[in-house]
């Protein structure tokens, strides 16, 4: 079998592809401690350079109240890893997809329908918090895993599959609810969710949100899995290249369903995080998150070609998005404004990208 060794990886096999990708199956090798392998090892922290830029130049424009530097207030900066959370969790399982060579565009619409099967089966349905949550993960699991099958075993495009899984998700959503967002009230009466389910508007400490609690520990367990786990060469394999990963034995179909169900396991999560923290479900709960979560995969340094990337990039990528929303809301920048400023952002990482690819 050839060893493909991913950019998250130590050392131990003796080449790499060239700057991952298809291209890189084509027969390009890079040799580990070369120009290319440390041009590679930059590129791979570049997204914790640009966190580390605009953290800073957030603390130089924040404004002051009597001193203070609003920015660096333990509120607000716990509002920002509450913010991103969601979001995180999404691009957490659209970095497994986007490594693989694949998108998936259907993430949003499962956090919509997990919000609504959330808020549906503990407020309707009278369902305990642990019934309620375990249909719903499973939900989210089965449903991307069909689509992952589909991609897999019909050849279609993961971007095909997954815009009609977005439509079929959001059907499915607004059926489910009637098309009318379902209030989540607490108690211990008919109609009512058990009131230990707002522990997600909580915190620990009193500082970290609940919701950002989530966030990190699933990211250092997906950092763990793409570092550590054959699982995670498999992913790098078939993004690098799946007709050579497939004849070197990699099972291609398993390792596709089991990424997209991943994905939409964790759509699944943060859609029970959406439903807890806003106390309802609506069919439209998640619209664009699909995006948002592309963009912080973008920012992180993963290629939109498969094969190359790192889960804290991905984390990073998506913490930097949430000080970028914070610190412009901060300074009351206009909306439009602040969509140009985050499009730019992309543009320039997508940018650096294709320098990469042509220097490795």
């Amino acid at each position: 079998m050839t060893h493909l060794r991913a950019p998250d990886q130590g050392p131990g096999t003796p080449l790499a592809p060239a700057g991952g990708g298809p291209a890189a199956g084509a027969g390009r090798w890079r040799r580990p401690g070369g120009r290319g392998d440390l041009v590679e090892r930059l590129f791979a922290v570049q997204s914790l350079f640009a966190l580390l830029l605009v953290f800073v130049l957030a603390i130089a424009v924040s404004p002051r109240r009597n001193g203070e530097i609003l920015f660096l207030s333990t509120e607000n900066l716990g509002n920002i890893v509450r913010a991103v959370s969601e979001i995180g969790i999404i691009a957490i399982g659209m970095t497994f997809v986007v490594l693989l060579g694949g998108i998936d565009l259907s993430v949003g619409a499962i956090l919509g329908l997990s919000a609504v099967g959330t808020a549906t089966l503990m407020v309707d349905s009278g369902l305990g918090i642990l019934p309620a949550v375990t249909v719903v993960l499973l939900i989210g699991a089965l449903f991307g895993a069909l689509q992952g099958y589909a991609t897999a075993r019909l050849g279609i495009q993961s971007f095909i599959v997954t815009l009609a899984g977005l439509q079929v998700a959001r059907g499915l959503a607004r059926i489910w609810s009637g098309g009318l967002g379902i209030p989540i009230a607490y108690g211990d009466g008919p109609q009512e969710a058990p009131p230990a389910f707002e522990i997600l508007n909580g915190t620990v400490n009193g500082v970290l949100p609940v919701p950002a609690v989530l966030f990190i520990g699933i990211g250092v367990a997906a950092i763990v899995v793409l570092r550590k786990t054959a699982f995670a060469r498999h992913v790098y394999a078939i993004g690098g290249n799946e007709k050579a990963a497939r004849l070197s034995g990699v099972p291609v179909l398993r390792v596709k369903v089991a990424v997209f169900a991943i994905a939409g396991l964790l759509a699944a999560v943060a859609g029970i995080i959406h439903a807890g923290q806003l106390n309802q479900g609506s069919p439209n709960d998640g619209a664009g998150y699909e995006l948002d979560a592309i963009a912080a995969v973008v920012i992180g340094g993963t290629s939109l070609a498969g094969g190359t990337g790192s889960m804290g990039g991905t984390l990073a990528g998506a913490l930097l998005l949430g000080i970028l929303n914070n610190i412009l809301a901060l300074n009351n920048i206009d909306a439009n404004v602040q969509l140009l400023i985050k499009g730019l952002v992309i543009v320039a990482a997508a940018g650096l990208q294709k320098l990469r690819r042509s220097i490795v």
